[in-house]
């Protein structure tokens, strides 16, 4: 199955409010007024775009159609080229299909580090390893930090994954301070000389220090050992969550500002207009999705194969 493919079933439920409303809600031939602009900014809504996206989308809508005969070809056009634009933002992130590590950051001096956070059961740790796999394929060197110290799992399943790419791994045993491990994962890049470092951070504590303020810390502890660092913080969201999601990226942010996302989990429950909905609202773009369980399964975004695959015909 093909990336479009995938997308198309991983979308499936956007895809149903989307494309059969515009075709149910706009009659051919009649004349286009609010009342129906309003209903479909409603079921825009639903789609967890969340109502500022929904507000932009139809407001175009408006300014392009309003008050004209509806031809259904025309506002299904007008819509998709808005939620492109919305999911493109603004800002200098580069998105070049050929070169699947465009969006990154990086250091032009030396090793690039990559803090990846998310709460537990996102998929945090296994879209590490195919971020890891996706870097080893053009060419470059990786070292992983096993940060997620409070979570013994995590660390044997970053340890399994690292095995199997054949890359180099940092761990400390259980317990152990998160930022101590960010720290040695700096050390160990730096005297290796790799390309790159990820390092992997706690989704929750079992103690009484608050998860953002670790996060911060790590990123002080990280930022003091290499200059600039880290050069991309990446927030891992499970598709499923809806917008729920948009709290997770406006908590996650205030402590170590998020400069992409990694959207995991984009099966047939994925409910994806949120990706829409934290993009307009806190301009954090999507930089990469995951879109199955295998190793090779997390893809470069495309704003242009997003919105196709949204309005695509049944499959």
């Amino acid at each position: 199955m093909g990336l479009f493919d995938r997308l198309k079933r991983g979308l499936e439920k956007t895809k149903e409010v989307l494309r059969t409303d515009v075709r149910d809600l706009f009659k051919a031939g009649e004349i286009l007024d609010d009342q129906k602009i309003e209903q479909f900014e409603a079921r825009l809504i639903k789609t967890d775009m969340g109502v500022v996206a929904s507000s932009a989308i139809c407001e175009e809508i408006r300014k392009k159609h309003g008050g004209r005969t509806v031809i259904l070809d025309e506002i299904e056009e007008t819509v998709k080229e808005k939620i492109r634009t919305l999911l493109e933002g603004e800002g200098d992130t580069k998105w070049d299909i050929s070169a699947p590590l465009s969006p990154l950051n990086k250091n032009p001096d030396g090793v690039t580090v990559i803090l990846v956070a998310g709460v537990n059961g996102v998929g945090k740790t296994t879209s590490i390893a195919k971020l890891a796999n996706l870097i080893l394929k053009q060419n470059k060197t990786v070292l992983l930090a096993a940060g997620d110290t409070f979570r013994a799992a995590a660390v044997e399943q970053l340890t399994m994954w690292a095995d199997r790419l054949g890359c180099e791994i940092v761990t400390r045993p259980d317990g152990t301070d998160p930022a101590s491990v960010a720290y040695s994962g700096c050390e160990r890049a730096l005297e290796t000389g790799v390309d790159y470092l990820i390092i992997d951070t706690a989704g929750r504590l079992q103690t009484h220090t608050n998860l953002m303020e670790e996060l911060e810390k790590i990123k002080r502890v990280v930022s003091k050992k290499i200059p600039n660092a880290p050069h991309e913080s990446l927030l891992v969201l499970d598709a499923t969550t809806g917008q729920n999601g948009i709290s997770q990226a406006e908590h996650f942010s205030k402590s170590i500002e998020c400069s992409g996302l990694i959207l995991a989990k984009l099966d047939g429950t994925a409910r994806g207009g949120v990706t829409v909905a934290i993009r307009q609202k806190m301009g954090i773009p999507v930089k990469y999705v995951g879109v199955g369980e295998q190793i090779d399964d997390l893809e470069l975004f495309n704003s242009q194969g997003f919105v196709d695959a949204l309005f695509s015909s049944a499959s």
